[in-house]
């Protein structure tokens, strides 16, 4: 089994640490365990909520079978159990939802793509290229209902927030920081650096389902014009 370091959050709470590195493998590990024990829930399981290398799994103490001296105890035993598989599993791909997203990378949207064309010593072209030349994984969900947290970007794309964070960023404002992306699902505050916009919903309160993206998924960016970006806008 992969190691793994079970830490008590609170009553209710257990969070699962599989390291401290970000990265495909690590977080691979992350969603199967979350697999597994979503598909062979415990007695008082709630849920599970990935991170980049960390699970944690939300319970009902009272409905835990106590097996141990604490609750906390008895679900770590269970907990063990239930992945005991997971090392059966290590070597079968994990079949994730890819969707492509429309960016309009153009300067009305690109907010930033200067400025960090200055920064990184690349061309703005040469920026958009290399973002939408990649597959990303969406690593964890935060901040706001619905932003992914994506990676990992080209090195040559690497950068710092911005020193001051924006009052107000767009809906469906396409960002980057340090070895990330992440798409703004609604206008809100934001220091990232802001290169481009896509006309998709990403969160949508009004449906069953809200969340366009969840851990696990991958996502490929294409570019597209004002034009393209208007008529989809539409739709």
């Amino acid at each position: 089994m992969y190691k793994i370091s079970f830490i008590s959050l609170n009553e209710k709470a257990l969070l699962l640490s599989f390291g401290n590195s970000i990265d495909f493998a690590t977080h691979e590990q992350v969603i199967k365990a979350k697999n597994q024990l979503e598909q062979n829930k415990f007695e008082g399981f709630t849920e599970t909520v990935p991170a980049y290398n960390s699970l944690a799994v939300f319970y009902q103490p009272e409905k835990v079978i106590k097996t141990k001296n604490t609750i906390a105890e008895s679900v770590t035993e269970q907990i063990k159990n239930i992945l005991a598989t997971v090392d059966s599993l290590s070597k079968a791909p994990l079949h994730s939802i890819k969707h492509i997203i429309p960016v309009c990378y153009d300067e009305e949207f690109g907010n930033d793509l200067e400025e960090l064309s200055e920064q990184l010593r690349l061309t703005k072209e040469k920026i958009i290229q290399l973002h939408s030349s990649v597959s990303y994984k969406v690593f964890m969900t935060g901040f706001t209902p619905g932003f992914a947290y994506m990676g990992i970007l080209d090195p040559q794309l690497f950068t710092k927030r911005k020193a001051k964070p924006r009052l107000t960023v767009a809906e469906g404002s396409v960002a980057i920081a340090g070895s990330q992306t992440g798409i703004y699902p609604m206008s809100t505050p934001g220091g990232w650096n802001i290169i481009g916009r896509t006309p998709l919903k990403i969160f949508n309160r009004l449906k069953e389902n809200p969340f366009l993206l969840k851990a696990g998924d991958e996502v490929q960016f294409v570019s597209i014009t004002k034009e393209e970006f208007t008529n989809l806008s539409l739709v």
